[in-house]
């Protein structure tokens, strides 16, 4: 029960990727992997600054700020210099590597013994030191601990702000334009919409909402590491991927409640692979198998429906 509920809250925390990832794949239809390097930058940014002491939710502010610094730094040089975007996100992600491991000062920063947004909420609704066991719950023949359920609600509160806020955005002019920018390019500009500037503002809020992920992603497993973006692409496209297959619309709003589904659901997917004896060299393989049996799957189906109502009809 206990990888359950853990695999179920990092598919929380990471749906903050998908969701970046859904503005640049699919609002903006922009090919983005500033993503490995964005979300690591969030996660080295905020472990730097709890460690030196600063307020947990200062740190996880100003890791989304760096995230989206990562992201108009992309767009600029996609825009304004015109750099292939494919290539222009690479130079960048490539670029962050050095940037991480300056801003950490190592490889790898431990976090066990600072105060962060996870052990805020973990003490929510209480004023004492939460014990070992932190207090437990019993359902059915599952034992869960309090601590564990108080995270839940905590990071599914962060979530549904996030998701409430992007909603409410792309719902006004600018957010409305910027989703007309990835449609059509050519009808916004005779609009006389600046498409390289939406285009870099768009790159900012994905890249702010990776890095914010990564910040809550270290805070939850109590390190940064240099490496922990690598993939993260793939996982922020499989869960967007497997979200718009739940939800089977393309509406912002289910589009947006689909990516945190997706992510939970590809967590949990993989949670349960391991579980059963899966490798773990080879969860880099079976995360690209999920990835394209997401991709196929629907096409195959639909196919296979449609052949079987004309052998119905015939």
């Amino acid at each position: 029960m206990t990888q359950l509920i853990g695999s179920y809250s990092m598919g929380l925390i990471l749906s903050l990727l998908a969701v970046g990832v859904l503005i640049s794949f699919r609002i903006l239809a922009f090919r983005d992997l500033t993503v490995e390097g964005s979300i690591t930058l969030g996660g080295a940014v905020a472990a730097a600054m709890l460690v030196s002491g600063w307020n947990p939710w200062l740190a996880t502010f100003v890791a989304f700020l760096a995230g989206g610094c990562a992201g108009a730094v992309t767009g600029v040089l996609a825009t304004k210099l015109k750099i292939n975007g494919l290539l222009a996100g690479i130079l960048v992600m490539t670029a962050l590597y050095s940037v991480n491991l300056r801003v950490m000062g190592r490889s790898n920063l431990p976090l066990m013994n600072e105060k962060s947004l996870m052990t805020f909420a973990q003490h929510l609704g209480t004023a004492e030191q939460p014990t070992a066991s932190g207090g437990t719950w019993t359902i059915g023949r599952w034992v869960i601990r309090t601590a564990d359920l108080r995270v839940i609600g905590f990071l599914t509160v962060v979530i549904g702000s996030v998701g409430a806020v992007m909603y409410a955005f792309f719902q006004t002019n600018l957010g409305l334009a910027m989703r007309a920018t990835g449609d059509n390019e050519q009808m916004i500009c005779a609009l006389g919409v600046e498409v390289g500037w939406m285009q870099t503002f768009g790159l900012a809020i994905s890249n702010g909402l990776v890095a914010l992920s990564g910040a809550l992603l270290v805070q939850y497993q109590g390190y940064a590491d240099v490496q922990m973006g690598m993939g993260m692409v793939v996982w922020g496209m499989a869960s967007v991927i497997i979200g718009e297959s739940l939800v089977g619309s393309r509406q912002i709003g289910m589009l947006l409640i689909g990516s945190v589904m997706g992510s939970v659901l590809f967590r949990l997917l993989v949670a349960n692979a391991l579980r059963q004896g899966l490798n773990p060299n080879d969860l880099k393989l079976a995360t690209a198998l999920f990835v394209l049996i997401a991709l196929v799957g629907p096409s195959a189906v639909d196919a296979a429906s449609k052949k079987f109502r004309t052998a119905v009809k015939t």
